[in-house]
């Protein structure tokens, strides 16, 4: 990855970060009052799910920022991984959440404890589904056009955010009809969907760290590129790994032995364009030029 296209990448998942914070901000604050006001467990627990936004919003920045630092002695493959530790630790916090709210909730259950928040609650649920909604899709695309993983979980920190103020929402609409646990069973509801995204962003992250391969659909495009090339008699090896946002392939190509040294380079360079032009990922290619042997004995 270029110095030039590091520092583009890192801009845009800064830029679209502060903004998530900025509304993490406004909506802790908005959901911590008012639940504090309306004596809502539900609404006082979102805005503990939006304060650990808040939280991974900086994680977000500190993780990008050390995993874009260039390659150096000590890190000759560069800092990518610190990204993808750094979704790892978001999913830890989710996990932590999930589970004290379900358990807190409970409690409240077990205690008989009711309680009826009022109209409040819909209206500030509301305004956090919307506008949670939008931080999420603006979170998503940046993140795929980065391929930034710790951005990814990001995105669907700020998913889970509005899917526990959907579940507020039901809880506090039940709640206006009568029944006075309904405020306690949405704030277990939103503890399992925290615990399930938690999960799955933990699962990806592992499936990383243990340097998984490319999807299938890159692989395919990248075999696509080597069968058709003209320039060689065949490949083979093609291996890839993702680090962090950016992804290593290195595969090795049978060509003329007669080439020079310097036309066997160009066939390289030329395979390297040609599947950075198919993929979107930031890209590390290594193509090893081998003699077909078959030449030499002819």
């Amino acid at each position: 990855m270029t110095l030039q296209s590091r520092e583009f990448r890192e801009k845009k998942i800064r830029s679209i970060t502060l903004w998530g914070a900025l509304l993490n901000f406004f909506l802790m604050l908005l959901k911590l009052i008012s639940g504090v006001l309306i004596k809502s467990s539900a609404l006082i627990a979102d805005g503990v799910h939006s304060l650990s936004d808040l939280i991974t919003d900086f994680v977000v920045l500190i993780g990008t920022r050390l995993s874009s630092k260039p390659a150096d002695k000590t890190h000759p493959f560069g800092h990518g991984k610190l990204e993808t530790i750094s979704s790892q630790l978001i999913a830890l916090v989710l996990l932590v959440i999930s589970f004290g709210l379900i358990w807190s909730a409970g409690v409240s259950i077990y205690r008989r404890e009711h309680n009826y928040p009022g109209y409040l609650v819909l209206v500030v649920a509301a305004v956090s589904v919307i506008t949670k909604e939008i931080i999420f899709f603006m979170t998503r695309k940046i993140a795929r056009i980065t391929h930034s993983t710790v951005l990814y979980a990001n995105a669907w920190h700020h998913r889970s955010d509005s899917l526990s103020s959907v579940a507020v929402l039901i809880g506090g609409i039940i709640s206006l009809l009568g029944w006075g646990h309904a405020d306690q069973l949405a704030t277990i509801v939103v503890g399992f969907m925290i615990m399930g995204i938690a999960g799955k962003i933990l699962f990806e992250g592992v499936m990383e760290l243990a340097e998984h391969s490319a999807d299938k659909e890159s692989i395919q495009k990248i075999e696509k590129v080597l069968t058709e090339e003209k320039g060689i008699y065949s490949w083979h090896a093609l291996r890839t790994r993702k680090l962090g946002g950016e992804l290593y392939i290195d595969v090795h190509v049978l060509v003329d032995s007669t080439l020079s040294v310097l036309e066997g380079h160009d066939i390289s360079v030329k395979l390297e364009k040609k599947i950075k032009n198919v993929l979107s990922n930031p890209l590390n290619i290594l193509v090893h030029i081998e003699p077909d042997i078959k030449d030499i004995y002819k």
